[in-house]
């Protein structure tokens, strides 16, 4: 699952994007509302995580102009203020749900989760490249009928993978969707993860490779 984070406070935004990261959701973040149209006309998303005090655009505006092009996408609305009057311009904006800061994650995390259950029921995606289907519903992966058992990393690099097949992914924008953009850890982290993941997707011997590495520039995602 695909999240973009509309936030200007940079310590909200990075917290935000941490815990969702963790959860094994890939994620965007944009500073403003200019920035969130943007990236909303280029990208697919499942779900919208949107502030309403924003420079450049309003949150408000962004929700609306979101809501018009997309009917059903979840977009859940973060926002300081907690007046009636403030929750109902919202949610009359077209935001599905309004959460109060200071938050829970653990609540905000299951309201996500709500949001997205109610998004699968009416309009159910399962993501499919040759034998190999993947079922954000129920994060469950097959390579023909066999279930592949994976981490949560594991699983988040697979989605961004076939949610973008065909497309040459670099490493810095697997390193910023799957792990985070201050990643400290090992440098070689993304190398060793497509690893793990095109040992677990080889499920029988002459199989297809699906993840191909293309020299100086990433990997590609395709059936060849």
């Amino acid at each position: 699952m695909q999240i973009l984070i509309v936030e200007d406070e940079a310590k909200i935004a990075n917290f935000l994007r941490r815990g969702l990261l963790e959860e094994s959701y890939a994620v965007d973040i944009a500073r403003d509302g200019e920035d969130a149209l943007y990236k909303f006309d280029i990208n697919e998303y499942d779900l919208v995580l949107l502030d309403i005090l924003l420079p450049k655009v309003d949150g408000l505006t962004v929700c609306r102009t979101i809501r018009e092009k997309n009917t059903s996408l979840p977009i859940l609305i973060l926002a300081a203020r907690d007046s009636v009057e403030d929750k109902v311009a919202g949610l009359d904006a077209g935001a599905d749900d309004y959460v109060t800061k200071p938050f829970s994650f653990s609540e905000l995390s299951a309201r996500i989760r709500a949001l997205l259950r109610r998004g699968n029921k009416a309009d159910p995606v399962v993501l499919t490249i040759d034998d190999l289907t993947l079922d954000p519903a129920t994060r469950t992966a097959r390579r023909g009928k066999k279930v592949i058992a994976l981490t949560a990393r594991e699983y988040a690099l697979l989605e961004y993978f076939m949610r973008h097949v065909g497309t040459v992914l670099t490493k810095t924008q697997l390193l910023e969707h799957v792990w985070d953009y201050n990643y400290d850890g090992l440098s070689n982290i993304v190398e060793t993860y497509v690893k793990y993941l095109r040992q677990k997707l080889r499920t029988a011997r002459r199989q297809k490779e699906l993840i191909h590495t293309m020299r100086g520039s990433g990997y590609i995602m395709r059936a060849e």
